[in-house]
């Protein structure tokens, strides 16, 4: 379903994005269980955040505290999105299950069939100290893993300070636009534009990397501004 850096349980702010380190080890947590949950929405937001895995796998990685979906005890987050009214929605991207998600009708109740992980990893005990090898440490400066879906895995330099605070403001950028939140997504964006001298150059290379997702001008604009403003320090 998903992985996780450096820790066996559903953490899902240690998903395992583009970035791996050296000494980062990776948890894989597989399907389990299969549920159907009937939902009242009752409210417009149903409080959850949907991400994938990049190949066909939605899951819920946030319920907000006190939402429609944080009172239906079943819902849980790390759980995949089988299909909505039986629609299948495995092979779907996260932002177009959650459009599908919100445009469900109010005052309807819609149906959805998850598959949550399984919990075995959550038996193992921590790893015993030991051995010559467990004080060794290899270091990694500023360098990390980077894995594509297309091309081969290359070690690159991790986001600065600078470009972590530009990370944020896109996220949020992404919300405004387009309803979602993706770090991962953002990340990339933020690496596109590292070089870029100014919002041609930058819009160029989106369409290079990310042009499945036709972004609109406005929000490449934005984008392009929320770089420059962490770069000059206006970000906090």
């Amino acid at each position: 379903m998903f992985c996780t850096l450096n820790t066996h349980k559903v953490d899902m702010d240690k998903l395992l994005g583009a970035q791996i380190g050296l000494e980062d080890f990776i948890f894989a947590h597989v399907k389990g269980q299969r549920k159907e949950v009937e939902v009242l929405k009752s409210d417009d937001l149903l409080g959850l955040t949907v991400t994938d895995n990049g190949a066909g796998c939605p899951f819920i990685k946030r319920i907000r505290e006190g939402s429609l979906m944080d009172q239906t005890k079943m819902i849980c987050v790390g759980d995949h999105i089988e299909s909505i009214n039986g629609k299948d929605v495995s092979d779907l991207r996260h932002y177009e299950v959650a459009k599908m998600l919100k445009d469900l009708e109010k005052g309807q109740v819609f149906k959805l069939k998850l598959i949550e992980p399984m919990k075995s990893f959550e038996k193992v005990a921590a790893r015993s100290k030991g051995g010559t090898l467990t004080e060794a440490k290899i270091s990694r400066g500023r360098e990390t893993l980077r894995l594509r879906n297309k091309g081969p895995a290359t070690v690159e330099e991790m986001l600065s300070e600078v470009e972590e605070k530009a990370v944020k403001k896109v996220d949020e950028l992404l919300e405004t636009y387009m309803g979602i939140r993706d770090i991962e997504l953002a990340a990339t964006m933020v690496e596109a534009g590292r070089d870029k001298k100014n919002p041609d150059e930058f819009a160029v290379a989106l369409d290079e990397t990310l042009g499945d997702f036709a972004f609109p001008d406005e929000f490449v604009f934005d984008v392009w501004g929320a770089i420059g403003d962490a770069k000059q320090g206006r970000l906090e």
